[in-house]
């Protein structure tokens, strides 16, 4: 397949970038400096400003799928859609947070007294950027929700899949960037959450 990633340098996105590579996918890596990244089979580096609705129109129309792996506090989600709604309505796939995520009926991670407040602007900016998904009429959109701790760690393949709820263990909640790669290309691969947000942890 042919899909762009805007973020590609990023703790997520160069593992996603090394994951669509491993798989032979054909990648246009978006980065403001796009000489950060690595060399890999089947990618071309595009430098584009994730906040130019026009430039990045451009850098991903023809792509069968997008995704999007940049900081919710560093970029606006409405000209991220408009970008997407520009080029044609490509399938968009959104790196979430784990913030939005449900503790309890009605209960937000973001919400709970233990949440650190160092991440709270990030949290509830991707809660924002959830919402405006879900009021979208016609874009096919999918939001994958990292666990609460999202680390670098190992490639394992063994993970769960959830809906809206957190997914913990007696560890904790947690998943690796090179795990959390695998669960966003096998839904790149066989959609199976259209126009939904999901969630993977161990």
């Amino acid at each position: 397949m042919k899909i762009a990633l805007i973020g590609a340098t990023g703790n997520a996105g160069s593992r996603i970038l090394a994951e669509l590579s491993r798989r032979g996918h054909h990648i246009t890596a978006i980065a403001r400096r796009p000489e950060k990244l690595p060399v890999l089979s089947g990618v071309t580096p595009l430098q584009a400003d994730a906040g130019d609705v026009a430039g990045l129109a451009a850098a991903i129309k023809g792509h069968d799928a997008v995704v999007s792996s940049v900081h919710f506090t560093a970029s606006d989600p409405h000209k991220l859609i408009a970008a997407v709604h520009q080029a044609g309505g490509p399938r968009y796939l959104v790196v979430g947070g784990a913030g939005s995520l449900e503790v309890a009926p009605g209960v937000k991670l973001i919400d709970t007294p233990q949440f650190p407040a160092i991440y709270r602007a990030e949290a509830a900016a991707g809660a924002v950027f959830l919402d405006l998904l879900r009021q979208e009429p016609v874009l096919d959109w999918t939001f994958l929700s990292p666990s609460a701790m999202f680390v670098p760690g190992e490639r394992t393949g063994k993970f769960r899949l959830g809906r809206d709820q957190l997914l913990t263990n007696d560890k904790g909640s947690s998943i690796s960037f090179e795990d959390y790669a695998i669960a966003l290309t096998d839904e790149i691969e066989k959609p199976a959450h259209s126009r939904q947000r999901f969630t993977v942890g161990y």
